[in-house]
């Protein structure tokens, strides 16, 4: 049977119809037949992304060698769902990050959002983008322009996608009363935005006032919320969430967190949210991709990679998360030796010089991420022996039970 798929923003149950049922002629440019099959395409779908830095040397520069930053990494994500990714510092989640937006050009693969993909984009395209996709970055106070006030920060998105003037506003208003239609007929485009950067402001839980005010004159955690206000201002479908809570104490990274989720089931986002700390990763998390040196070891969901990791790397992070009870002596795993460079990375399986239970295969052969067979939730790992280790560590069961 043949089918015809709306493809503009993404594939849609009521937009499949029967061929027989429409009239082939009148098919316009955003729709193509696909064959014996009915499709919804997941809102990002990355194959093959990898991205190589080139490492120069001499007075006259010449690439001498290369970093594999991000290495032939395959991941999806749905509408409204959370994909934590963890690992190492430097094991390249940031990059992939930047990588999805284009904020860095990856060296290979694709990366489709809703069916199309960001990574041949032109500039215009990309600019089109940027109202469907966000980012939230580590550093609050060096993501915002401190020569600018609030106000001017959070106007920003609106004047550069002319979102919010007037005529536009009439358009897409569809869902506010009659009064509050006419209150935005009177407004001007300035005074729109004005409006709008106050609902922005409340949103994340910050006073009105504050949009007179300097980046400099927040704390660390206001600043956050001032970043998720510009981030979530064009109601974007995609946040990429980069170590957003990494600098902030524990009090205030619980408040973040909790306003992520609170806009994420407000608005239907789609979350990449990349962290160190696991125990949040667990918190926020539908599934979870664990890197080590620029490759994905293990993917699973966020309750089976806790109650049963299937790769070593895994194993050892899990057990390093901190247990709060002061009688019970920590039962961590340490791994040996220092993480091997990037830009000589090890044959064969990547975690085999710090794996406990290497064998003289894992040095010969690349392991695959390959789908467990242990009829478990659609976990992965690039692991040849996961079946025959007796994982999980006895504090991963403790863990996974809180």
């Amino acid at each position: 049977m043949s089918f015809l798929a709306r493809l503009g923003g993404g594939c849609q149950m009521n937009d499949i119809k029967k061929r027989n049922e429409i009239d082939s002629e009148n098919v316009t440019e955003n729709e193509i037949y696909i064959e014996n099959v009915s499709y919804i395409p997941p809102l990002l779908e990355v194959q093959g992304l990898t991205k190589l830095f080139p490492v120069k040397q001499g007075i006259i520069p010449r690439t001498v060698g290369q970093v594999h930053a991000v290495d032939d990494i395959s991941f999806t994500l749905e509408r409204g769902e959370t994909l934590g990714l963890v690992g190492e510092s430097g094991c390249g989640k940031s990059t992939v990050g930047k990588s999805l937006l284009r904020l860095v050009q990856p060296t290979h693969g694709s990366v489709m959002f809703e069916g199309r993909d960001i990574v041949g984009m032109n500039r215009g395209e990309l600019r089109a983008l940027r109202r469907d996709v966000q980012i939230i970055f580590q550093d609050p106070f060096e993501s915002l322009n401190s020569r600018h006030t609030v106000r001017k920060i959070l106007s920003e998105p609106f004047i550069i996608h002319r979102r919010g003037l007037k005529a536009e506003e009439k358009q897409k208003d569809e869902q506010g009363t009659e009064a509050e239609r006419k209150q935005n007929e009177t407004l001007s485009p300035k005074a729109e935005r004005e409006k709008k950067v106050c609902e922005l402001l409340n949103r994340v839980g910050l006073d009105e006032s504050a949009a007179n005010r300097y980046p400099h004159e927040f704390s660390g955690g206001q600043r956050q919320r001032i970043g998720i206000a510009r981030a979530i201002a064009l109601k974007p479908k995609l946040i990429v969430c980069d170590e957003a809570v990494s600098a902030l104490d524990v009090s205030v990274q619980s408040q973040i967190v909790n306003l992520l989720l609170d806009l994420q089931q407000e608005m239907d986002l789609a979350l990449i949210f990349i962290a160190h700390d696991l125990a949040v990763v667990k918190h926020v998390s539908d599934k979870i991709a664990v890197m080590y040196l620029g490759q994905i070891v293990e993917t699973s969901t966020s309750e089976d990679i806790y109650r049963a990791p299937k790769h070593p790397y895994t194993e050892a992070l899990i057990s390093a998360i901190p247990v709060a009870d002061p009688t019970r002596r920590p039962d961590r795993i340490v791994l040996k030796g220092d993480v091997p460079s990037p830009i000589f990375p090890p044959s064969g399986c990547r975690f085999h010089t710090r794996c406990r239970y290497a064998l003289p295969r894992c040095s010969e052969e690349t392991p695959l991420l390959e789908l467990a067979t242990d009829n478990s939730s659609g976990g992965s790992a690039a692991c040849f022996f996961w079946e025959d280790l007796k994982l999980p560590h006895s504090q991963t069961k403790e863990i996974a039970s809180k």
